[in-house]
């Protein structure tokens, strides 16, 4: 299998359903207490292509998409439009917008990651594919120039700075980002008249771990 850094028609997954899946393992005691434990440390998008064909030529190109990338074989990008930025949907990225880690010296490479809080609890998830030219990076208030002071991996989310940032310099990120998924399914079923009369085509979609 590989990955083709590719992305899925933005025009098509704009109407697609999905969201965050967890695995939580409930067990229910015998005084009717539960014990809950998950097996997993980051959630997986889940999507359903489908919902996104309009007309009979989206089918089409959603058919040429999957057959390129022979069923579930190979992974490609996917645009969240419900999440695919580092800020509030109704912002432009900015450099501030995430704090990716802070500096010791030594260290020159860090990962992409972006935060989400509800009240004292938060969640830190790993962003593997950034959007080309979206990337901002700062050092504490002050904003860095790539090609000048770090460049990005756009296949691994990691930025590597050319001189390793000072001890407890807060680095901070701003971002568009798609997530790395795959077909969930080998096959497309598909029918003009049905297509027609409303009923769109089932395509499973998965983000995949890489």
């Amino acid at each position: 299998m590989a990955f083709h850094e590719v992305r899925f028609p933005a025009s098509l997954s704009f109407g697609a359903m999905g969201g965050p899946q967890r695995r939580t393992d409930v067990v229910t005691l015998a005084n009717g207490f539960e014990e809950r434990n998950t097996p997993w440390a980051h959630s997986r998008r889940v999507y359903d292509a489908g919902l996104g064909m309009r007309s009979i030529d989206d089918l089409q190109l959603l058919i040429g998409f999957f057959e390129a990338r022979m069923g579930q074989l190979h992974g490609f990008r996917w645009k969240d439009w419900a999440d695919y930025k580092s800020c509030r949907a109704s912002r432009e990225p900015a450099f501030d917008d995430q704090t990716i880690g802070y500096g010791d010296g030594v260290k020159a490479d860090f990962p992409l990651v972006k935060t989400y809080r509800s009240g004292a609890q938060s969640y830190l998830r790993p962003i593997r594919k950034p959007v080309a030219g979206t990337v901002r990076l700062g050092l504490e208030q002050d904003e860095v120039q790539e090609g000048l002071d770090y460049e990005v991996d756009l296949t691994t989310g990691i930025v590597s700075f050319a001189h390793p940032p000072d001890p407890e310099i807060e680095i901070r990120a701003g971002y568009e980002f798609d997530v790395p998924v795959r077909f969930d399914t080998d096959r497309i079923l598909t029918s003009v008249a049905s297509f027609q009369a409303g009923q769109v085509p089932d395509v499973p979609v998965i983000e995949v771990r890489i």
